[in-house]
This record gives C-alpha cells, structure tokens and sequence, in this order.
C-alpha cells in the first residue's frame, strides 16, 4: 500500500468521476462552445456571486492571469512572503507582468488590513504605483491557516479606499470555506462563498487539490475582466478545445468532494497529535486545515526524515534543511492514516 502524503494534488479521479468525464458534451473552448466548460465557469460564478469565469490548466495561470489584467509594468502588489504567487510561479509577477513585489511578514501566513494600509506607496513619481493586493486562503507554507471573512473584509475596505484591486487566491479555497462553516451544509457553505466572492476584484479557485479533480483551476470576476482575462489566457497558450472532458471532473468535484473536506481536516489533526508525542520532533505549525508542516530537533534532517518514511512506502515532502510537510487528501484513508501514524511512532 502505497502511501502519498506530498500534497493533495496527487489524487486520481475515482470511477464516478471518470465516467462523468467520459459522458461529458464537448466542443471547442477557444471558440466558447464547449458546454461542460461553460457550465462549469457559471456554476463557480453563480457560488460566488460574481458575473463570470473562466477555464485555465492550473492555478498558477489563474493567478498570473489575474495580476497581468489588474496592473501595468511597473507596478507593485502587496503580499505576504510566504505566498504561493511569489514564491511558487517561477517569478511569473515579474516575468509576465513587469510587476514587483512588496512583501510583508504576515502572522501564520496572513496579512492584516492594517500592514496593508501601511505598506501602500504615497503617489510620487519616483514611487512604484501600488494597484493590487493578493492573499492566499488556505496559507500554504504557514500550515494551511486561514484567513475568516472579518479579516478578509478589513482588508477589503483598505483597498477600496485606495482604489486598489484585490486578489484571492484560493488554491484550497474551499478547505477555508470549510472551516468557516459551523454545521457544514451546502446553503450555510455557499452563502460563506458568495460573501466571500463578494469582496474581491478576482478569486482563483482551484480544482486539482482537495476537491480530487486532475487538472484545473477557474478564474471569477466582472464580465468585463473576464473579457481580458480570456485574450490574456491565450497569450500564455492556456486556450483549451475539448476541454469539457476535464470540466466535467469540475463539476463533479464541485457536487461530491466539497463537504468531506472536513475528513481531510480530522486527519491532519490525528497526525499531529501522533507526531506531537514524538521524541525527533522539534515544534509543529498549528494544523488548521488539511496540511501539516513539522521541524524536526537536529538528530535527523528532512531528507533522512523522508528516506526512513519511503522505506515503508509512504511519500512525504521535505519544506526545508530540518522541515517536513504533509498534506491530506480524499485518496488518504483511515486505513492509510493507521499505517502512517505507526510508522512515526516507531521512527527513531
């Protein structure tokens, strides 16, 4: 039994999802008729109660579409250091958009509405202009914290009295929704989604983490930002034809996958309470979500961490010299969690 707790994007469709795919009505995305791919972008548009959405191959895209169409070279965006969007995109704000980042230490990965403020430039000439502001919900490299709808509106305000866009990404977006959600039903969960779109300029929401499609991310927004958005995705060569076949693994996730993240969250926390009693363990990031982010005391480093663990076949991912990441999924199983939280324990 192979066991794969490297990230949430290595889950395979299941045989219903499969089967939605290969039934799924297609046609020719790039000329805009290929159904399932409409459906789908109306579907997170209506969840989120913004005009329109749109396709892409991944969350990067999504993201890099999304700072290419709120700003110009030369321009500046504020976001925390440890954001996927500067951290993870191969310098995709500069490289694509001529765009420089001002970071801010944030707490667990989070910004607040007043470092934002703080940190926005005066209007010099001799100053880069400031014009956006992303985050990132779930926090990634902080563990899988997450931002509640108070802070995010904070934020929100800053920005419109600056006059500046406002960006989510939400690659485990819906893990956040999770969280913020009391009893986990679907109207409880779509009006926390709705609220949520209705603070932003753009949401990314990605497909191919907890949610177990295989590829995937929609870019929401205006109609008229979704407009550019569209030239912009063929710019980068993300224009797809026959892509309701992935679309309809979407739409399948969006319809079966969104109220057992909370399994995922439970089993993120049973790992940490195993790795908690353990001798090799230096500190563990609060687990908020479905990630679990651990430094290990100097005896043993990551990759001697990781080595030992793929001796029993179970993958995890080294974060850094002494730090180990792992990340649940709907392809991780109680019998699995069994296995893997033995094996720590006889780790020495």
């Amino acid at each position: 039994m192979l066991i794969d707790l490297r990230s949430d994007t290595v889950t395979r469709p299941s045989k219903e999802m499969l089967n939605a795919m290969q039934n799924a009505n297609v046609g020719d995305d790039v000329f805009a008729e290929d159904p399932t791919v409409i459906e789908l972008e109306k579907k997170l548009a209506n969840m989120f109660g913004m005009q329109a959405g749109l396709f892409c191959p991944s969350g990067t895209m999504t993201n890099q579409i999304a700072i290419k169409v709120h700003t110009q070279p030369g321009d500046e965006l504020i976001c925390d250091a440890t954001a996927h969007i500067y951290n993870y995109e191969t310098g995709g704000i500069s490289f694509n958009s001529g765009v420089q980042a001002k970071l801010l230490n944030g707490k667990a990965g989070k910004i607040s509405a007043q470092e934002v403020d703080e940190a926005i430039q005066p209007n010099y000439d001799w100053l880069t202009k400031t014009s956006l502001v992303s985050i990132e919900n779930t926090c990634n490299r902080a563990g899988g914290s997450y931002y509640t709808i108070n802070e995010m509106e904070a934020i929100a305000d800053v920005c419109t009295r600056h006059q500046l866009k406002y960006h989510l990404d939400g690659a485990r977006i819906f893990n956040a929704i999770i969280k913020l959600t009391d009893n986990h039903a679907q109207p409880e969960i779509e009006k926390t989604a709705a609220k949520m779109g209705s603070l932003f300029s753009s949401v990314s929401v990605c497909l191919s983490k907890g949610l177990g499609a295989p590829v995937g991310s929609v870019l929401l927004g205006d109609a008229a930002f979704i407009k550019q958005a569209r030239r912009v995705r063929k710019v980068f060569g993300g224009g797809m034809r026959q892509a309701g076949y992935l679309a309809a693994a979407g739409i399948f996730a969006l319809e079966n996958n969104i109220l057992r993240l909370k399994d995922d969250h439970k089993r993120a926390g049973q790992l940490a309470e195993c790795l908690a009693k353990q001798q090799y363990i230096e500190s563990i990031l609060p687990v908020e979500s479905n990630i679990v982010i651990f430094n290990l005391k100097s005896g043993i480093t990551a990759a001697d961490f990781v080595n030992k663990l793929a001796e029993q076949s179970i993958k995890v991912a080294a974060f850094g010299k002494q730090t180990v990441r792992m990340v649940t999924h709907l392809d991780f199983t109680d019998a699995m969690l069994n296995k893997t939280v033995d094996v720590l324990s006889k780790i020495r």
